[in-house]
């Protein structure tokens, strides 16, 4: 059974314009594709895992939350998680393959203790939109932020009423956007 009884989005439908390709489609450990290694460790820890890009682009079986847009933000993936799953979910941008258990669990404790539009991690490097949890409740402030093509998670975050988690660390957020930083990546156990 799983733990978290919460649908993951893995958000890989960015350009990788600074990583030069696809990074959801990089090789990473044992797996093909750093999309599918994503895949492999979360799904036995979530009720469901789904992948939000803008078509199915990867070499094995995973349900996608299609973003039928032109728009490579996470703003319009988030829009289509709200209204092909209708309700909460965990988000967790491919290119950060060390949030692990312990650092989901933290979050997901704190949204099932406060009632708040979001959830999100913070370290002391900053905030990290794209590790959390986002509620139905914001469906309304993301429907008028793109129909006003306002794509920025920040000014999100900034209007609506967000709990953030504190981590002592930064590691776990590392984040893969260049050749150098997937190659640290890579190197990394």
């Amino acid at each position: 059974m799983p733990r978290f009884q919460i649908p993951c989005v893995i958000f890989a439908g960015g350009k990788s314009s600074r990583m030069g390709r696809d990074k959801s489609l990089l090789p990473f450990r044992d797996h093909s594709t750093l999309a599918e290694y994503q895949y492999r460790r979360l799904l036995p820890i979530f009720k469901e895992v789904y992948f939000s890009t803008k078509k199915n682009k990867f070499p094995f079986d995973a349900p996608l939350v299609a973003d039928g847009t032109d728009i490579f933000a996470p703003t319009s993936g988030l829009l289509a998680a709200f209204e092909n799953l209708r309700c909460d979910f965990f988000a967790l941008s491919v290119d950060t393959p060390f949030v692990d258990e312990e650092t989901i669990q933290k979050v997901i404790t704190a949204y099932r203790k406060l009632d708040a539009e979001a959830v999100i991690a913070r370290s002391p490097g900053g905030s990290h939109p794209m590790c959390g949890i986002y509620t139905t409740k914001l469906k309304p402030k993301l429907e008028k932020m793109v129909e006003e093509e306002n794509h920025r998670l920040g000014y999100l975050l900034k209007n609506a009423d967000t709990l953030f988690v504190d981590f002592k660390e930064d590691a776990p957020f590392f984040n893969m956007n260049t050749p150098a930083e997937y190659e640290i990546a890579s190197q990394k156990m």
